[in-house]
């Protein structure tokens, strides 16, 4: 008697798995959860640094800066996740969109 498909075989308990499709799978959410998890940072940077008194511009410039690198640095760890070597990067328009947060936050901080 053969046993359907979705019940356990005692003589077989190995199943194959496509194993490259939940690579993928877990390579995009990792990187998401990454990327976004480092901008909030980033943005929150941004954001205490409008909230720093008018007398203490350096501290909002230092600020804004902290949260430029820590854009780039997110961009670079979510297609670092992706198995992409540093030295074959073409990706220097998405290095530049961590730059966002910190420009977007300078704007803020003196308007």
């Amino acid at each position: 008697m053969k046993r359907p498909r979705h019940l356990m075989d005692p003589d077989n308990l190995v199943r194959p798995v496509n194993d490259h499709s939940l690579t993928n799978v877990q390579r995009w959410v990792m990187s998401v959860l990454t990327v976004f998890t480092i901008a909030h940072l980033a943005i929150g940077l941004a954001i205490a640094a409008s909230m720093v008194p008018e007398d203490a511009t350096a501290a909002r410039i230092g600020l804004n800066v902290i949260a430029c690198a820590f854009g780039v640095i997110g961009v670079a760890a979510g297609i670092l996740i992706h198995g992409n070597p540093p030295h074959k990067w073409p990706y220097v328009p998405w290095l530049l969109l961590g730059l966002l947060p910190g420009l977007v936050g300078l704007w803020f901080a003196f308007r």
